[in-house]
């Protein structure tokens, strides 16, 4: 195995808040759901209405068919609260990944084969203490990287060797960018934030990003401003190629379109706008039964910063734990969590509806 060591790097002062403590701080109470007095809601499992489709398709049991992807939730601090965020980090948020975890997570993914990808995520994971010591361990190892990356971080003090860090270790960028448009960006991300994304891209362009070819892969990630289903994934590529490219002479190499799941800060939003039923009927209305033959979460397994397991990004947001609720401790491998029930959920439908979404985008063919 790799060798490990977590006091490699020392992390940066805490940038500056980006977003107004009346913004951070809504909350909106539904408690037929969740409580949002606690940082990791209770999941209640009445009324799954995504296992009673499944059951009516001949879909269910939904079960891990391998791990090829690890995704890391490596802490929730971030130096941005934009309104779409699923697990709700903030420059408020005090969460971060352990040494003893890191470590024990680059010990099992070394005992697993299976794995190829290693999808890092938070918050903002490049502030996290933790973030490139497990670049530097995974990469020796030979995985391939994704850093989930909020692009502002890229500009933030003390951060200046960055993207030279990112690139040297041939990490992919997977970058929110909801519109190609200022004003759609601000809604979801706040001010000021279009133009530093800009920049930021501008930056990994330079470093040799988004060139269609060699290692070091830009992918943006697009999610509807509105409560709507995104469009078609080629044809929403197309237009961010071309408008980035006449106004910004940016390039990157692949548009990934997600749904926003009705969860978290999102939910709270549409509950503020009255739009909370239409929303999830939407979802359900447009399930696709093809696209629970792709859904991720039969090939990935997602790890929290505590240790915990969980089937997806989503069920951590919510605190639905895998079935046999086991943490990193409890496996001598992540082989031994293929064939397992995976737990499902209303906002499941999130994934099934319409061209499918998961974090790498669209789930078939258009």
């Amino acid at each position: 195995m790799a060798a490990f060591h977590p006091t490699s790097w020392h992390p940066i002062k805490r940038p500056t808040i980006w977003q107004s403590r009346k913004q951070r701080n809504l909350c909106y109470n539904n408690s037929r759901i969740y409580s949002c007095c606690s940082s990791q809601p209770t999941w209640k499992t009445e009324n799954n209405t995504f296992e009673q489709i499944l059951r009516e398709y001949d879909l269910q049991p939904l079960r891990r068919r391998t791990i090829n992807t690890v995704q890391i939730n490596i802490g929730l601090y971030c130096n941005m609260a934009c309104s779409h965020c699923h697990v709700e980090s903030s420059p408020s948020r005090k969460e971060t990944m352990s040494p003893q975890v890191a470590e024990r997570i680059i010990q099992l993914i070394s005992r697993t084969p299976s794995v190829k990808l290693v999808d890092i995520t938070g918050g903002a994971p490049e502030l996290h203490h933790m973030f490139r010591p497990l670049v530097l361990a995974l990469s020796a190892m030979g995985k391939k990287i994704q850093d989930r990356c909020n692009l502002t971080v890229l500009l933030e003090p003390g951060q200046e060797d960055l993207v030279e860090f990112l690139a040297t270790h041939q990490v992919d960028i997977v970058a929110s960018l909801p519109c190609y448009e200022e004003s759609n960006v601000r809604k979801q991300r706040g001010m000021g934030t279009f133009e530093k994304s800009i920049l930021a891209l501008q930056l990994l362009n330079r470093w040799g990003y988004g060139q269609g070819e060699g290692n070091k892969k830009l992918y943006l990630v697009y999610n509807p401003v509105e409560p709507q289903l995104p469009g078609k994934q080629s044809t929403l590529e197309q237009q961010y190629k071309k408008q980035l490219a006449e106004k910004f002479h940016i390039q990157f190499d692949k548009l990934y379109c997600l749904t926003n799941m009705p969860i978290q800060r999102y939910r709270k939003d549409l509950i503020r706008q009255g739009q909370l039923d239409s929303y999830c009927s939407l979802l359900e209305q447009s399930f696709q039964a093809e696209n629970v033959k792709h859904v991720m979460c039969l090939d990935q397994i997602h790890i929290s910063y505590e240790g915990t397991l969980y089937d997806c990004d989503f069920h951590y947001a919510v605190g639905l734990r895998e079935k046999y609720q086991r943490n990193i401790w409890q496996v001598e491998h992540l082989d031994s969590l293929c064939n397992d029930h995976i737990q499902t959920a209303s906002h499941c439908f999130g994934c099934t509806a319409g061209f499918g979404s998961s974090c790498q985008g669209s789930l078939v063919s258009e």
